[in-house]
C-alpha cells in the first residue's frame, strides 16, 4: 500500500511539473510589452525553426511547448510564409494562431511565359488591394514583369508590384546582357524573348528557335509566329484561356500588327514576360541556317534549312 502511495505521489508531481512546465510554456514572453515586432516566416520552413526563432528573439517562453502545441491543434501545416506583426505580450496560442493568417506580406508566384493580363488574374487572386484599373498598368510593362516568386506587401499598390518585378528584370538582364551577339536592342531582345518563350517546351530548343527568327529577320521573312497571332486574338471566352488553340485561316489574317504571318519583322512589342532561359536565347541566338521549325506531339522541335525539309518533318512527326 506504501508502495502504491509512494508511486502515486510521484505521478502526481511528474504530472503537475509537466502541467506547470506546458502552461508556463504557453505563457506570454512578456505579458507588459506590448512592442509590435515584424517576424517573418520563411517559404519552406518548418515550426521546428519557427519555434527556436520566436525564442531567440523572446518572443515565446519555450520552443518545445510551440512546437507540440502547434502539432497537437493541426496549425503547423497551416502557419504561412511572410510577414507578421506580433508582439511578446501574446501568448503562444495567440502567436501560433497568428501565424495562421493575418500575414503582411504574400507570396505570389508569376510563371515564365504569362502575358500582362494573366498576371493580373494572379494578383486579382492574391492581393486584397488589387481593383481592375491594375490591369492597363500591367500591360503597358508587358515583356518586362519578371517571372518569379515574390513576397508583396498585402496592401501594396500596383506601382509597388511593377517596381519590385521590373527591378527583379533589370537585375536579371543585366547579369546577362553581355552575352549579347545579335544587333538587336534591348527592347528587340525582350520582343523576341517573349516570342522564344511562348514557342518552346524546352529549354535547348530555345536557342535555335532564336537562330530561326534571327535567320528570318535577316533576309526581311516573316516570323510566322502563331503566338503572335494569339496575342492578337486576346482573350476567348469560351474556352477561358488568353491563347487560342487550333487557330482557323480568319485567325491568321487578322489585322493587327503583332500578327507575324502577315507582317515581317518583330511585333511592336513583347507578347508575354520571357523567363531567364529565353532572355539569353534571345541575346545569343545559336549560330546555324534554320529557317523552319515544327513541334511534335511532345512539344520537342525539329528544325529544317528549307521548306522541304520542313514538309518532311511535318509529315514524319505530325
Amino acid at each position: 500500500m506504501k508502495k502504491l502511495s509512494v508511486v502515486l505521489i510521484l505521478l502526481f508531481i511528474i504530472l503537475a511539473g509537466l502541467f506547470l512546465w506546458w502552461n508556463r510554456g504557453l505563457s506570454a514572453a512578456n505579458p507588459g510589452d506590448k512592442t509590435p515586432v515584424i517576424f517573418a516566416v520563411n517559404k519552406g520552413e518548418g515550426v521546428r525553426e519557427i519555434a527556436n526563432r520566436l525564442k531567440s528573439e523572446g518572443l515565446i517562453k519555450d520552443p518545445i511547448v510551440f512546437f507540440l502545441y502547434t502539432r497537437i491543434n493541426g496549425l503547423d501545416k497551416q502557419i504561412q510564409a511572410g510577414d507578421f506583426r506580433i508582439n511578446p505580450s501574446m501568448s503562444a496560442s495567440e502567436l501560433a494562431s497568428n501565424l495562421t493568417h493575418g500575414t503582411l506580406d504574400i507570396w505570389v508566384t508569376v510563371p515564365e511565359g504569362l502575358r500582362a493580363e494573366e498576371i493580373a488574374d494572379i494578383l486579382k487572386s492574391k492581393l486584397p488591394n488589387y481593383n481592375d484599373s491594375w490591369r492597363q498598368s500591367l500591360d503597358q510593362n508587358e515583356g518586362y514583369l519578371f517571372p518569379d516568386t515574390y513576397l508583396i506587401p498585402r496592401d501594396a499598390d500596383v506601382n509597388t508590384v511593377i517596381t519590385l518585378m521590373r527591378n527583379n528584370f533589370q537585375k536579371k538582364y543585366d547579369s546577362v546582357k553581355n552575352t549579347k551577339t545579335t544587333n538587336l536592342t534591348d527592347a528587340q531582345t525582350i520582343i523576341l524573348a517573349s516570342i522564344i518563350e511562348k514557342e518552346t517546351k524546352f529549354p535547348q530548343d530555345r536557342p535555335l528557335v532564336a537562330s530561326v527568327f534571327v535567320n528570318r529577320l535577316n533576309i526581311g521573312m516573316a516570323l510566322g509566329s502563331d503566338p503572335t497571332v494569339m496575342y492578337a486574338l486576346g482573350y476567348q471566352a469560351d474556352t477561358k484561356t488568353w491563347w487560342k488553340k487550333d487557330l482557323t485561316v480568319d485567325d491568321l489574317n487578322i489585322d493587327s500588327l503583332y500578327n507575324t504571318r502577315k507582317n515581317a519583322g518583330l511585333p511592336p512589342g513583347p507578347i508575354a514576360n520571357p523567363g531567364l532561359s529565353a532572355i539569353e536565347a534571345a541575346l545569343n541566338p545559336a549560330k546555324t541556317d534554320y529557317l523552319y521549325f515544327f513541334a511534335d506531339k511532345q512539344g520537342h522541335l525539329h528544325f529544317a534549312t528549307t521548306l522541304e525539309g520542313h514538309n518532311a518533318n511535318i509529315k514524319k512527326y505530325e
